[in-house]
């Protein structure tokens, strides 16, 4: 469903690469989780495969389309929640809703059926008539989800999702999360909730310094020993906390 292969990425004014010569694939029907400390590169990753940073080398490929020869077809092919709320604020949480169901063509039936699910679900239906700016911070976070999860893409890719939910809505994620993939769908989404990460995927990359440092189910990365993935975590990324 997704591949990188060799992306490398160098901001100006740095002589040390944010993302290094780093190769992944994403399969289809699974929940991937992408770790790492802070400044690794998790979100210079993301950006690169949603097309807002364009790597320095390397492919990306999202559903069979190339990232660099046919952005909008690849685009096509996912939904993305950032780490920070960029929205339009000026509109209604149901103008939101709507401009994201126009961008991805989604059937008039369909958006009414989809958008009433997600903004009842994340408790924001009583709000869709207000402007965004009017949202507080968890309100603008579970905007944003429904507003994903409303084209029902082939993959989602969620950058801290969870950062600024109240429980009962991260447990509603989780439970999209696995509805999404059971129906052979894909997720790939990054966290610092190492626990989280542990009980939901099925495989996770660790990245560390700009390169991915493991990748695999948790009994792969476990190797045999009876760890937590905090435990391998730790181990990996030690120096980063020296």
């Amino acid at each position: 469903m997704l591949r990188l292969e060799g992306i490398t990425k160098t901001y100006a004014k740095s002589a040390v690469p944010a993302v290094k010569s780093l190769d992944l694939h994403v399969r289809r029907g699974e929940i991937f989780g992408f770790i790492g400390p802070n400044g690794a590169g998790k979100t210079t990753t993301i950006k690169m495969l949603c097309g807002i940073l364009r790597p320095d080398e390397g492919r990306i490929e999202i559903g069979g389309a190339d990232m660099a020869k046919d952005p909008i077809a690849a685009k096509r092919n996912f939904c993305y929640v950032p780490d920070v709320h960029d929205t339009y604020d000026r509109l209604t949480g149901q103008e939101y809703m709507d401009f994201v169901a126009d961008v991805y063509g989604v059937p008039t039936k369909e958006r009414r059926e989809r958008a009433a699910k997600y903004l009842e679900m994340f408790e924001i239906a009583d709000a869709a008539g207000e402007r965004i700016n009017t949202y507080s911070h968890g309100m603008k976070q579970k905007l944003l989800i429904a507003a994903a999860l409303l084209p029902a893409p082939p993959l989602w890719v969620l950058d801290e999702p969870m950062t600024g939910l109240d429980p009962k809505s991260s447990a509603l994620l989780k439970d999209e999360m696995r509805a999404h993939t059971a129906a052979g769908n894909t997720v790939f989404f990054s966290t610092h909730v190492l626990e989280v990460a542990e009980k939901l995927c099925d495989r996770i990359g660790i990245i560390r310094n700009g390169s991915l440092v493991a990748v695999g189910t948790l009994e792969e990365l476990r190797g045999g020993k009876d760890e937590s993935l905090e435990s391998l975590f730790l181990e990996l990324t030690e120096d980063d906390y020296a």
